[in-house]
């Protein structure tokens, strides 16, 4: 007798021995059996002095280096107004390197990197600055191997995008005959790419312009928009758990879920944030980017593939599918912090933080509803939130489910409550489900316990950095983690009615407390339907 398998797939290939490729894009780069190494390339940092390039940007990049996964060949060269040399700038880099790296410091690692590591000093309006980058490029092409493929990652102010991009252009730098998917091999120009960071414009308008004004210059299909919360691995969990498990998937839908809630809370106010948050407020800040993208991968259908276009096209039909309350006064809320005691410390409240106008009614806090007018969603609520000074720093997707009739526990009816799972995005990235239980003893009693999964208990691997996956995958020219324009603008459309909405009609953000959960709208927003939000 003989038992039939299926052929194992190749270590290191990501094929099956008997037949076509199956390669997961979405699975740990990390893993050197399935990873891809990226070819030669050089990443130019616009922005090399700023918190996101010294907190995370270079020590991913040391990470990546020290994981294997960068190969000898790489360059990294800073652009800044500073006088620098390259072994200031590399020095620098050391300093961010050895403060916020995830990996261990390694100095033959670090020499490796060290070696092609360069600074050009210019400014954005500098031809002549720009005239120094092209040179380097060219000199790393001949010295370092670049093959010319180069990724352009612009850590700046939004306004400064199109004289970026104009200067590079003027330069050859981002022609758009250029090969923007290649590995560059055989390539004499080598690829071009262009990472910008949210937000993408401030209403849908701002983000049409904004993309015009990229792809004047690159291909579309070398924009990468980067969104660092789909890059985290709880993120792409949310596809595994829904898809590859028989347990949840016939139960997602509204027959069985009454509503689902996102939410992003912080502890902490803007800190030094003022300048770029007075005046963008928490809903465009956090919904109509993180949230919006949680809401997408939580709804969307099953796609063919992990392939970028696919799993793009059912994340952009969700979107289109959204639709807003007819009241979106009742069904929305904005707030801002006061001051008063959090954590045992005395804090200010948002209108007190250096460099806030007294009078601004910029928002800490946003909440609101929308609905998905899908077969699978109808007359299912999507609650989101977000908010700073909150009770403890938290992002999750709860599913809820409807009430059980209880016709043979009614006298527990009081103890049982709905049934969820909850996704855990983060700090304690992991899953719970909530679900009813009978009490120890002679009497049926049922109370609701959780069943918790933990990543961090469960799997001894480490779960990577948001940004050295997305880094990584620039590089190698796989775009599935990356929205393009067409969601960033269905994203707005759905945003731009309630900020419409709230400046039309002159809503100011109602006080709440530090440390607790928002105000006492967001509480209304859940009572009008005759529900109440989850304490994480």
């Amino acid at each position: 007798m003989s038992i039939r398998t299926d052929a194992p797939e190749d270590v290191g290939t990501g094929r099956r021995s008997g037949g076509r490729e199956n390669r997961n894009p979405l699975r740990d780069s990390r893993d050197r059996r399935i990873s891809r190494i990226a070819g030669p390339s050089a990443l130019v940092l616009f922005g090399v002095t700023g918190d996101l390039a010294q907190k995370k940007l270079l020590p991913a990049i040391y990470d990546l280096t020290n994981r294997g996964l960068l190969p000898p060949s790489f360059a990294l060269v800073g652009f800044g107004r500073r006088d620098w040399d390259d072994e200031t700038f590399a020095g620098l880099v050391r300093e961010s390197v050895q403060k916020n790296a995830r990996t261990r410091f390694d100095e033959n690692v670090w020499n490796q990197l060290a070696a092609g590591i360069r600074f050009v000093q210019g400014a954005f309006d500098d031809p002549a600055g720009f005239d120094r980058l092209k040179d380097t490029l060219e000199d790393l092409e001949r010295t370092r191997g670049t093959r010319g493929n180069t990724a352009f990652y612009l850590s700046i102010p939004p306004g400064s995008f199109e004289q970026v991009c104009q200067q590079l252009s003027e330069r050859g730098l981002a022609g758009k005959d250029d090969i923007a998917g290649g590995d560059g091999a055989g390539d004499a120009t080598g690829w071009r790419r262009v990472v910008i960071e949210k937000p993408f414009g401030h209403d849908l308008a701002s983000a049409r312009e904004l993309n015009e004004t990229l792809e004047r210059v690159f291909p579309a299909d070398a924009v990468f928009r980067i969104d660092h919360y789909l890059g985290k691995e709880t993120v792409q969990n949310i596809l595994a758990l829904r898809f590859a498990n028989q347990l949840f998937e016939p139960l997602w839908n509204a027959r069985y879920v009454d509503h689902v809630q996102i939410t992003m809370a912080e502890d902490i106010g803007i800190g030094g944030r003022a300048g770029y948050y007075d005046g963008v407020g928490a809903a465009r800040d956090v919904i109509q980017n993180h949230l919006l993208q949680l809401l997408a991968l939580t709804a969307m259908e099953e796609p063919i593939s992990f392939d970028a276009d696919h799993l793009r096209a059912e994340k952009e039909k969700i979107l289109a599918a959204v639709r807003l309350p007819a009241d979106l006064g009742a069904h929305s809320a904005l707030g801002q912090y006061t001051g008063g005691w959090q954590g045992g410390e005395q804090v200010r409240g948002f209108l007190e933080e250096d460099g806030i106008d007294p009078e601004t009614v910029t928002e800490s806090f946003a909440a609101l509803r929308v609905d998905i007018h899908t077969r699978r969603w109808e007359g299912v609520p999507f609650y989101l939130r977000t908010g700073k000074r909150l009770g403890r720093r938290v992002t999750e997707v709860a599913v809820v489910f409807k009430r059980t009739p209880n016709v043979l526990f009614a006298d527990s009816a009081d103890e049982i409550g709905q049934n969820s799972v909850v996704i855990r995005i983060q700090p304690d990235e992991g899953v719970t489900i909530r679900f009813g239980s009978k009490v120890p003893g002679t009497q049926m009693e049922v109370r609701d316990v959780t069943m918790d999964f933990g990543y961090g208990h469960a799997f001894t691997e480490s779960s990577p950095e948001a940004y050295e996956r997305l880094i990584l995958d620039v590089l190698l020219g796989e775009p599935p983690l990356f929205p393009r324009h067409e969601e960033v603008e269905l994203s707005w459309k759905v945003l731009d009615p309630f900020e419409q909405y709230w400046a039309e009609h002159h809503v100011r953000p109602e006080p709440y407390e530090p440390g607790g959960w928002g105000p006492a709208s967001a509480d209304d927003l859940l009572a009008r339907d005759g529900r109440t939000w989850r304490r994480p």
